[in-house]
């Protein structure tokens, strides 16, 4: 089979990731551009002889570079090996969206036009001929809609038709003046007898009047640039005083707009709806000036009340799962060291962090709602102007909800931002939004702390109270370093839609199929590392002072069981061989390689009521948030007594670690450095190596103060 490449390429919110997944039958699989940190979808299809790979390239408004993203798809449409641009459409703003595809008519590709959300249109009383549509720009266009998936049949045919024909050439109409300029260049090229051996004549002239580099180096390689020279110079000043002004892109932008305003003259028609505007009904509540920001913190709330609440049956069911498993396994191996680390390093490790995975799953659904249905854009809206009392520009909104999910597509998706400053403030306070890995920390100490009914509450809090001291570390940065002007906001304000079931369960899947990865790879050899430091070296004369003890009380068991009261002997002298156990567990730790590292570091985290324990770990949250918690899995599993009354990780640190240092800690992972791999896009998306040691110092430097004043207020309050 012949494989092909299609270039899914289209206006933000018109729909391309949905038709992909129509198209392809829900395979999409995430991947990233070589050599950048873009975010790409690919999907896969086989239909007659072609093997067909779509490249859901990421949304722009037009070829002209605006963002890193923007710039991006331009370069794959300009560099990138591909057959065919499937150019998505959203049928209910034809016009806008036909600027795009203007700019694409003149890239000399073979080209479809899938004329998205047709549903959309005819329920707003919008009709496009498409057929008529076609003969105009001599480009196949097609009505689909992603959602009932009406007409994909036809695309496809439509597809593997052009794929097999030769490349026709768009009818792309200028003006007259334009035209007749074009026409000009073209019979010279003809006289001379040119020919070059992909671009028509007319594809060249269009480049040399545009002033396009690409085609400036092609024709300034040939004998008869000289003499086309003259002729050229010639032709731009008629366009200029037609146009009346020189700025050849304000030309290009008005022969766009009116060749868009006359096609859809041509061949879109408005009727009576048949259906109110369902948005406008909406909107006149959701971003009410009064209402609209109380709902938008009353449904966010209610996102962290249901991670709470629906998560805590799931992850009670695979916590009692791996500690059957581990007890099952642990029967089964003599060896006592290798059931050490299957049980206490991999087992405790792993499952420690797997069972957050429903909580995980949750948030992320409520993530991909809030953004599939359109109301993103809204909080955005409602959010603006609070924003700016903060320096912050209104876009930073949809960044700073991407961090509540993940930290690395956050700062990816800081792009958006033009203006430097405001595009680094806003990367330097994403870290304030917690990430997902997180979450499974604060769930931990929220159950091991406070009661089921009231932990969503906290839940709510902690990132509430994350975001506040976000905003206010913006504020004082935009005062300090980031001083200046941020830009006015704009942004598009999408329909309302029912949200794709396939696309959520693609989102929810795909990102905890991630998460899962991490901890059957990444987070499994931390483990297994954590319990090797935190096992070695022996202290052979410790465990023997101690044994010697506990056997000592053993025997002394026995000589009293003839007494009377054998029977409270026996009681005290099993809780002091237990009190013995606890306490050689704990002093073989503090020998050991992790131990020692702890007790290193323990005075720099002493003021914030960490022991040595809660030190490591939030070392070695910085390779991953997640691993936080299968650190405090290993290192209490084998450092403390766990029995049968007493077995969830929650109820052990709950009964080693005090309120005070509890909350502590929770605010200084809330704050600190993001995961190593979150560092590392910040660095290549700030461009500096001197911003990403300005954010190391200042995470830990204000994630410390705050756990520091924490302690000591809840330590006088108790």
């Amino acid at each position: 089979m012949k494989k092909v490449v299609i270039a899914l390429v289209g206006q933000p919110n018109v729909g391309k990731s949905h038709l992909a997944n129509a198209i392809s039958g829900s395979n999409l699989k995430i991947g990233n551009f070589a050599g950048v940190t873009v975010e790409k979808a690919t999907a896969h299809l086989s239909k007659e002889e072609f093997a067909i790979e779509f490249i859901d390239l990421p949304g722009l408004y037009s070829l002209e570079d605006f963002s890193a993203d923007e710039k991006v798809t331009k370069d794959f449409l300009f560099k990138g090996e591909y057959d065919l641009i499937l150019n998505v459409v959203d049928s209910t703003n034809l016009e806008r969206n036909l600027l795009l595809s203007t700019q694409l008519l003149e890239q000399h590709k073979k080209m479809i036009i899938a004329l998205n959300m047709d549903d959309e249109a005819i329920k707003d009383g919008i009709e496009i001929d498409a057929e008529k549509m076609s003969k105009i720009l001599n480009v196949p266009c097609i009505k689909v809609s992603s959602k009932t998936k009406s007409n994909i049949d036809a695309l496809l045919e439509t597809l593997t038709k052009t794929l097999k024909e030769p490349l026709l050439e768009p009818k792309l109409i200028y003006s007259d003046e334009v035209e007749e300029q074009l026409e000009k260049i073209v019979s010279f090229l003809e006289e001379k007898r040119f020919h070059h051996e992909t671009l028509t004549n007319r594809h060249i002239a269009i480049g040399l009047l545009w002033q396009k580099k690409e085609i400036y180096a092609l024709m300034h390689e040939q004998p008869l640039y000289i003499e086309l020279q003259p002729i050229l110079n010639n032709a731009l000043g008629h366009v200029y005083m037609y146009g009346g002004c020189d700025d050849i892109e304000e030309v290009i932008n008005r022969q766009h707009n009116a060749f868009a305003m006359g096609l859809c003259a041509e061949v879109l028609s408005l009727k009576t709806p048949k259906s109110k505007n369902l948005t406008q009904a909406i909107d006149a509540l959701l971003i009410h000036k009064l209402f609209g920001l109380p709902l938008f913190i009353f449904l966010m709330w209610g996102l962290f009340q249901l991670t709470f609440s629906l998560g805590e049956v799931p992850m009670g069911w695979i916590e009692e799962g791996f500690g059957w498993l581990g007890e099952t396994i642990g029967a089964t191996i003599e060896n006592e060291a290798l059931q050490s680390l299957i049980v206490d390093g991999i087992i405790a490790g792993v499952g420690s962090v797997v069972m957050f995975l429903p909580n995980i799953m949750i948030l992320f659904l409520g993530i991909a709602l809030l953004e599939t249905t359109g109301y993103m854009a809204r909080a955005a809206f409602l959010l603006d102007g609070f924003f700016h009392k903060f320096g912050l520009h209104g876009k930073s909104f949809i960044p700073l909800v991407t961090g509540f999910g993940c930290s690395v597509p956050a700062y990816m998706a800081a792009r958006t931002l033009k203006n430097k400053k405001d595009r680094l403030l806003t990367m330097f306070i994403i870290g304030f939004m917690s990430c997902g890995a997180r979450l499974p920390v604060y769930v931990l100490f929220a159950g091991a702390f406070f009661e089921e009914d009231v932990a969503g509450n906290v839940l709510f809090g902690i990132y509430i109270s994350g975001a506040l001291l976000g905003l206010v570390a913006a504020k004082v940065l935009r005062m300090t370093v980031f001083k200046g002007e941020d830009e006015p906001f704009v942004m598009e304000m999408p329909k309302y839609r029912l949200p794709s079931l396939k696309l959520l369960w693609f989102v929810v899947y795909s990102k905890s199929l991630m998460y899962l990865k991490k901890a059957g790879t990444y987070i499994l050899v931390a483990s297994m590392l954590i319990w090797f430091i935190s096992s070695y070296p022996h202290n052979s004369l410790l465990e023997e002072s101690y044994t010697a003890k506990i056997e000592a009380l053993q025997t002394a068991e026995l000589e009293d069981s003839l007494e009377q009261n054998a029977t409270e002997i026996s009681a005290l002298r099993e809780e002091a061989i237990a009190t013995l156990e606890n306490e050689k567990n704990e002093k073989l730790m503090e020998n050991t390689y992790l131990g020692m590292m702890g007790k290193t570091i323990e005075p720099f985290f002493a003021p914030l009521g960490f022991d040595w324990k809660m030190s490591v770990a939030t070392l070695s949250g910085l390779a991953a948030k997640e691993v936080i918690v299968s650190t405090l899995g290993v290192l209490y599993s084998i450092g403390d007594e766990v029995t049968e009354e007493d077995s969830s990780l929650r109820e052990i640190i709950a009964s080693n670690v005090s309120f005070a240092s509890g909350m502590a800690f929770i605010v200084f992972v809330m704050i600190y450095l993001p995961c190593l791999a979150a560092t590392v896009v910040f660095a290549k998306e700030a461009e500096s190596h001197k911003y990403t040691a300005y954010l190391v110092v200042f995470t830990f430097a204000t994630a410390w103060i705050l756990a520091f004043i924490t302690y000591q207020i809840l330590t006088l309050l108790a």
